[in-house]
């Protein structure tokens, strides 16, 4: 008997459903009892997690190069506190140290551990029914943990996201949940993982909703997510403190400020944009260089070590440095080779770059905070710029580092409600509200399309975990031969595992089709089946769940890609495969033919 048919008080609920929900007093009990789950899980894994941190970085930075970081106000930190080293030129060191460990422990047991881990989780979520490899968390952990300590340009956010999220999927399996709720444990789990590490529950649990599309919110999660976000913030901030991260700023609004923060606003999305163009450019050469997957971290971790000698501010997580910028600490940031105005002007770009060198080459950590860190100098720079021009209306910058903050990430993100309620709870500064939503709505105009998720999906038709809640009557009279059906990705029988392993994670697949010497159909490659591998994929195929033809109607793909848990389907003519058609075409295609549809009745009308 499989999860689906096992019966449980938990699963099989006899209640009405709307968007495959059973929204009655039963599924508030039972999300509410397993939010609670959740949220222990989410803060045990971000105490685990934060300590680990602390380590690595008491062993590499430390002990190593003998340097002493700033700490946030909320962590125990001091505005008097700046960056000092004994052995200054020992920083690549460290982090070249850090991009070799992290890379063997990733590259040997766990290759889809690396990079950040909410794409991770977010993909698991919309492809994988919620299916998270129990080996990942624990291998997330510690990897992320020594990138990190080690010097390296990431965040904390992504690792806790994955623990949480990896641990939630492993519970719905223990209690022999329906896949549908394995899915929500996991996009709860991103929440409350997110909200507990950052100390920002409200923020947690909308992004749990909000940081799965691009245009769309996932309304079944968020009572779940609510509870979950509590009880891991309560379990977290009881250990370390209830303190805002970067402590509380006590401004006053001022209603004249809001067409600065509308210009705030552009510059935070072109900026968005920069740095989600530039972290995917790094990642993607990064991919394509035909070097050891093993190796690409430490020269990911020398560059980033490289820029970490020219301004010590970029290496870790800076949470330091944004509490040092928002109080106007300038005399705290140094650089050996800059001069006070250059370093501050080159430090946003700095960060962009040691953040795309650290995760875009392999090493392990989030991009949430480094997005954070790299609003936050902008802001800096933005707000000094505006206090030399206009001094009687901007007398300080803290507003404009913090409404920076939310705008840039949430703009990258296609998540500004979350951020921005984050980051008010980060800072405690609620009186900023009516500023960052007038800079965050024009950031996340600007940024348009771009996002740092490549996991996310626009909207939840576009979804393989909504497969079903489109019109089937429309889907039965279009055919595969109206969309355009791409030639690849492919695999051939006779192709080493390691090259299919590179296609699947450059695509952002977890099965491919194979052919033969003769382009015939042999089966389909599961990324599953293939890690810690070797030989060639010939030796992994299995017989494919199913195909279409030119003739086949958008419901016989959907139904393959239903059962199949893919968003893609083999398109075959004659035995011979001819192409793949996605989700995404079909999805054009659809409203082409909706469209037709309105039009052919407005004109009746």
């Amino acid at each position: 008997m499989n999860n689906d048919e096992e019966p449980n008080t938990l699963t099989n609920l006899k209640t009405p459903r709307v968007w495959g929900v059973a929204w009655t007093s039963n599924y508030y009990v039972k999300w509410f009892i397993l939010g609670i789950v959740i949220g222990i899980v989410a803060g045990v894994s971000a105490l685990a997690f934060y300590f680990t941190l602390k380590l690595m970085e008491h062993l590499f930075l430390g002990l190593i190069v003998g340097a002493s970081v700033p700490e946030p106000v909320g962590e125990g930190g001091s505005l008097s506190s700046g960056f000092r080293a004994v052995r200054y030129w020992l920083i690549p060191v460290s982090t070249t140290l850090g991009g070799l460990l992290s890379g063997l422990i990733v590259y040997t047991w766990a290759p889809e551990a690396e990079g950040h881990g909410t794409d991770a989780a977010i993909n698991a979520y919309h492809r994988l029914q919620g299916r998270i490899r129990r080996r990942i968390p624990p291998i997330k952990l510690v990897a992320s943990a020594i990138t990190i300590g080690s010097g390296g340009s990431a965040g904390r956010e992504g690792p806790t996201a994955q623990l949480s999220a990896g641990i939630g999927s492993a519970i719905a399996d223990l209690l022999r949940l329906s896949p549908d709720d394995r899915r929500r444990s996991v996009a709860v789990g991103i929440g409350a993982g997110i909200g507990s590490i950052f100390k920002a529950p409200i923020g947690g649990a909308i992004l749990a909703a909000e940081v799965l599309y691009m245009r769309d919110i996932e309304a079944e999660v968020l009572f779940p997510a609510l509870v979950a976000s509590a009880v891991g913030y309560s379990i977290f901030g009881s250990v370390v403190g209830f303190t805002p991260i970067f402590g509380y700023y006590t401004g006053i609004f001022n209603p004249a400020r809001l067409p600065l923060y509308a210009v705030l606003g552009v510059i935070d999305g072109l900026f968005a944009v920069l740095y989600v163009k530039t972290f995917y450019a790094i990642h993607d050469a990064f991919k394509r260089w035909r070097i050891s997957n093993y190796a690409k971290p430490v020269v990911g971790g020398l560059l980033a070590g490289v820029i970490g000698l020219m301004a010590p501010e970029v290496l870790g997580t800076s949470y330091g440095w944004v509490n040092l910028a928002e109080f106007e600490r300038l005399s705290l940031f140094t650089s050996p080779m800059l001069p006070l105005i250059a370093l501050l002007v080159a430090l946003p770009f700095l960060k962009v770059l040691a953040t795309s060198f650290t995760i875009g080459s392999g090493g392990s950590g989030g991009v949430f905070a480094p997005g954070i860190v790299i609003g936050a100098l902008v802001g800096l720079d933005v707000g000094l710029l505006f206090h030399y021009l206009l001094p009687s209306l901007v007398p300080d910058v803290a507003p404009f580092v913090i409404v920076s903050m939310l705008a840039l990430f949430g703009a990258a993100a296609k998540a500004p409600l979350a951020v921005m309620f984050m980051v008010v709870e980060m800072t405690g500064s609620y009186q900023l509200l009516p500023a960052a939503m007038i800079a965050v709505a024009i950031a996340y105009l600007i940024s348009g399309g771009n996002t740092i998720y490549r996991a996310q999906v626009p909207t939840r038709r576009d979804s393989p975990a909504h497969v079903g809640e489109y019109d089937v009557p429309v889907l039965m009279e279009i055919r595969v031969s109206d969309c355009e059906v791409r030639r690849g990705p492919v695999v051939r029988v006779d192709y080493d595992v390691n090259g299919a392993i590179n296609v699947m994670l450059q695509h952002r697949y977890t099965s491919l089709p194979v052919v033969n010497h003769n382009g015939e159909l042999v089966g389909v490659v599961h990324l599953t089946d293939i890690l810690g591998k070797r030989g060639v994929v010939g030796m992994y195929v299995k017989a494919t769940g199913g195909y279409v033809r030119l003739d086949s109607t958008l419901y016989d793909a959907w139904e393959v890609m239903s059962r199949e848990g893919t968003t893609w389907v083999p398109v075959v003519e004659d035995g011979r495969l001819i192409g793949i058609l996605t989700m995404e075409s079909m999805r054009r295609a659809y409203d082409l033919k909706i469209r037709s549809i309105k039009l052919s009745i407005n004109q009746h009308a």
